[in-house]
């Protein structure tokens, strides 16, 4: 037995709206046995453009009764059955949201009309209810009213079923199909084709516009866990409603994978991404020569015409990583904006700071002290290539950071470990680095490092 369903409701999607009128249309895949609607009272406000789509007010409503005075007959007349819509995940998700609150747990089988019509009746101008059915020849009474919809769809049904030649239907309620599941616009081909190995992938609107970029270690298996669940949030109803079109790239390794995620977030900002878009309050260590002629060094705020010799995600790294260099090198922690010039020098008192704050120190023999301090700076991050597996046998991957946050990244031959600085830049693509990726880079450097290489 099937049970066809439509609801109206006051918004797009179930945690925050609610319904408004439900209509369950049982039928054995020829006959209509049963109907059943009701309006519901939603306990909030229906908003203008809903009650100009549906035609149902607040004043209809107000004496209808809420849901949970008929979750329970709900439920009985869903139960054992399997649940049938046009778009069957936002009906659904509804439903069984709303029969979840009262302590029922709906468990059905599903069927999308939307996604049969598109298998049954190829080449169709339009799969919208509307548009379908008038090339069906289904007359449609009250559109956008529950009953009037569901009564249409169950007419549509019985005919997917009388033109299912290739037992798509069959196909569809096999347990693990994804057609249970998918987005509505969205071609299962797109995900068929999706491998199972570490890569990056996009989520693309009806225009193509990418509007979310995630990894994965499988990535087909990390993309069917973006719908095989029946998440109720806003964020994730919007996200599911927009996808038309999922596209990918391999990767290789984990490394890569989420260096070229970081990268993709930063250039094309999509527009369900949180992570990674929070502006980055990056820092660094810069250098000049005052009006005395001394070297000094101080923190700055990093912008692209100032030259740092190391950079860090917050200040207060960067006062550790330069008090400690003030101290390897003898340097005096005023003229490096350390310490107060109208307090005693810290460095003075601690006997590491030779006096050139009291003019006591030779300011040439102080500067070359400075010159080392910047080449340890310098050298804090070097220049090195990290290599990882490729996307087959015959390839490595690559991510090359440079001084001044200089980054490439790409996919080279095993022979590559033994070029030169310029030939490997050459074969790599340059890319817009961050500190998430220079800290994930020099920390896999680390602990890999007989897949690192240094340069000078």
């Amino acid at each position: 037995m099937y049970a066809i369903v439509d609801i109206e409701t006051t918004g797009g999607n179930a945690s925050t709206g609610s319904i408004t009128e439900i209509a369950i249309v049982i039928t054995d895949g020829k006959e209509i046995m049963h109907t059943y609607s009701s309006l519901v009272n939603p306990l909030q406000p229906i908003p203008l453009f809903i009650e100009k789509l549906t035609g149902i007010s607040d004043n209809m409503v107000k004496d209808a009764p809420i849901f949970g005075q008929i979750a329970r007959e709900v439920f009985e007349l869903l139960q054992h059955k399997t649940f049938v819509a046009h778009n069957v995940n936002f009906d659904y998700s509804f439903i069984a949201h709303q029969l979840s609150q009262h302590g029922m747990n709906l468990q059905s089988r599903k069927l999308c009309t939307v996604r049969l019509s598109r298998k049954i009746f190829q080449d169709l101008p339009s799969y919208s209810l509307g548009n379908l059915c008038r090339s069906l020849n289904i007359s449609i009474k009250q559109r956008h009213r529950a009953m009037g919809d569901a009564y249409a769809t169950a007419l549509l049904f019985h005919q997917l079923l009388e033109n299912d030649k290739h037992k798509h239907i069959l196909q569809m309620l096999k347990k693990g199909s994804k057609d249970a599941y998918l987005p509505i616009h969205l071609n299962n081909d797109d995900l068929e084709k999706m491998p199972n190995t570490p890569g990056i992938y996009y989520f693309q609107d009806a225009k193509g516009k990418v509007i979310y970029v995630g990894k994965a270690k499988r990535l087909q298996k990390r993309v069917i866990s973006h719908f095989s669940n029946n998440s109720t949030s806003k964020r994730k109803q919007d996200l599911i409603r927009l996808i038309h079109k999922i596209s990918y790239k391999e990767c290789g390794n984990e490394i890569m994978m989420s260096v070229m995620e970081s990268i993709e977030i930063k250039r094309i900002w999509p527009l369900f991404n949180r992570s990674q878009k929070k502006f980055e309050n990056r820092f660094g260590v810069c250098s000049y020569i005052d009006q005395n002629g001394i070297l000094r060094l101080g923190i700055v705020k990093k912008k692209k015409n100032i030259i740092t010799h190391s950079t860090f995600p917050m200040q207060i790294d960067g006062m550790r990583l330069l008090n400690k260099v003030v101290r390897d090198h003898g340097l005096c922690p005023k003229m490096c904006f350390l310490q107060d010039d109208k307090i005693d020098c810290v460095g003075i008192e601690e006997k590491f700071c030779e006096g050139i704050c009291k003019n006591s120190e030779d300011i040439n023999a102080y500067n070359k002290k400075v010159e080392q301090a910047i080449q340890q700076l310098s050298t804090e991050h070097p220049t090195l290539a990290h290599f990882g597996p490729g996307r087959n046998e015959k390839e490595f991957s690559c991510v090359l950071i440079g001084k001044n946050d200089f980054l490439a990244v790409g996919f080279v031959p095993l022979i590559a470990m033994k070029w030169k600085k310029e030939k490997l830049i050459r074969n790599l693509e340059p890319a817009a680095s961050n500190e998430f990726i220079r800290s994930l880079v020099f920390s896999a450097a680390a602990s890999d490092p007989d897949m690192t290489v240094e340069f000078d």
